[in-house]
C-alpha cells in the first residue's frame, strides 16, 4: 500500500557529488513552485493512505522558504514530514539553529543529514556534523546518512574455498555512481540478474514526483505524469504487469528487462542497479512517457 511521498523538491544542488543518481548539481533545472507542492498535497490528502511525506532533491535547503511552506501545508493536512538535506548553511551552531529551528516549529519529524566524503572530503568538523547536534539539541528526531566510496571486500570461503568479492560503501550504480564510480569494480554476469533487490516495484509503498510532474516508482521510472493525469488517478490505474520496464524486473530482474527490450549487454556488471540503469537509458527514446526525465540520466531535455 502507498503510505509516503517523496518531493524532489529541486534538482539543484550546490555539491555535484559522484554517487548522485539523478544528476544533481548547480546547473540542475527543476524546481516545484508552491502551487505545484499544494497540488501535490491535495492528492495526497484525496487518496487516504498517506501518512508520509518527505522533502528531499538535490538540495530543498536551496529553497528555503518554499521548504517551510511546503512541510506547513503538509503539517495542515495531517502529515508527518522528513527532510533530507546535505545542512551546507549550518556554519555554526548559531546557523544551524536559524536553519533549523522554523523547521522544529513547523513540526518535522524526521531530518536526515547528508555527512560523507562524498559531501565534505575528509573535514573533521563539517556543517552536517554542526547540524546533526544542534538538531539533537533541539529534540528533533535526526540521523546522519554516510555513504563512502565503493570499497572491495571478500566474503567468507564457501564450500568451494572461494569467497566472493562484494561491493560496499553504500553507492547505488544508477545516474552519476555509473559515470564515476565503476571503473575497477568487481562484476558478475548480467545473466545472474534477475531481480530488483532495492525497489518494490509490484505495490510501491513510497513514491517520488518532481517539479517536471514525473511520478517515480524508482528514480527514472515513471508511472506517468501527474500535471497531466491526476496522482490519485496514476496509483489507481498503475498496472505493474502492464508497464514495459517494470513488468520484465518484476518478472525477471535487469536481464530479462535487456532481453525483452532487445538489447545486448555487455558480459558483466557491477550489480543489479547497474545493468538496469544502463539498459534503462539505451531505451530512453523508445519510452520516453516511461523514463523520465532525460536529465536523471545524464542528458539534456529535448527541445
Amino acid at each position: 500500500m502507498l503510505t509516503g511521498i517523496h518531493f524532489l523538491l529541486t534538482y539543484r544542488c550546490n555539491f555535484e557529488c559522484d554517487h548522485c543518481f539523478l544528476y544533481c548539481g548547480p546547473r540542475s533545472r527543476g524546481t516545484f513552485t508552491i502551487g505545484q507542492v499544494t497540488n501535490v498535497l491535495d492528492e495526497a490528502s484525496a487518496m487516504g493512505t498517506i501518512d508520509w511525506i518527505f522533502f528531499e532533491g538535490g538540495e530543498p535547503f536551496l529553497y528555503f522558504p518554499l521548504l517551510v511552506e511546503s512541510v506547513r501545508q503538509a503539517i495542515e493536512r495531517g502529515f508527518q514530514a522528513g527532510i533530507v538535506t546535505n545542512a551546507y548553511g549550518a556554519l555554526s551552531p548559531a546557523d544551524a539553529e536559524l536553519w533549523l529551528k522554523p523547521l522544529k516549529d513547523a513540526g518535522v519529524s524526521c531530518l536526515s543529514i547528508s555527512n560523507d566524503t562524498f559531501h565534505y572530503g575528509e573535514e573533521a568538523e563539517t556543517p552536517a556534523a554542526t547540524a546533526y547536534k544542534t538538531a539533537v539539541k533541539l529534540g528533533m528526531e535526526t540521523a546522519p546518512i554516510c555513504i563512502e566510496p565503493p570499497r572491495t571486500t571478500v566474503e567468507p570461503a564457501g564450500k568451494d574455498g572461494k569467497g566472493e568479492p562484494v561491493v560496499g560503501g553504500g553507492a547505488m550504480f544508477r545516474g552519476r555512481a555509473v559515470e564515476k564510480l565503476v571503473e575497477g569494480l568487481p562484476t558478475r554476469p548480467w545473466e545472474e540478474m534477475v531481480t530488483c533487490p532495492h525497489e518494490k516495484l509490484a505495490s510501491p509503498s513510497r513514491l517520488h514526483i518532481d517539479s517536471f510532474g514525473n511520478v517515480h516508482i524508482c528514480q527514472g521510472i515513471s508511472m506517468g505524469n501527474m500535471w497531466e493525469t491526476p496522482l490519485s488517478r496514476l496509483v489507481r490505474n498503475y498496472r505493474p504487469e502492464e508497464h514495459p520496464i517494470c513488468g520484465p524486473l518484476i518478472q525477471g530482474g535487469p536481464a530479462q528487462l535487456a532481453e525483452e527490450l532487445g538489447m545486448e549487454p555487455a558480459s558483466a556488471y557491477v550489480d543489479e542497479c547497474h545493468l538496469c540503469y544502463l539498459t534503462r537509458r539505451a531505451a530512453l527514446e523508445k519510452y520516453p512517457q516511461f523514463l523520465a526525465p532525460r536529465q536523471v540520466y545524464g542528458l539534456e531535455a529535448q527541445a
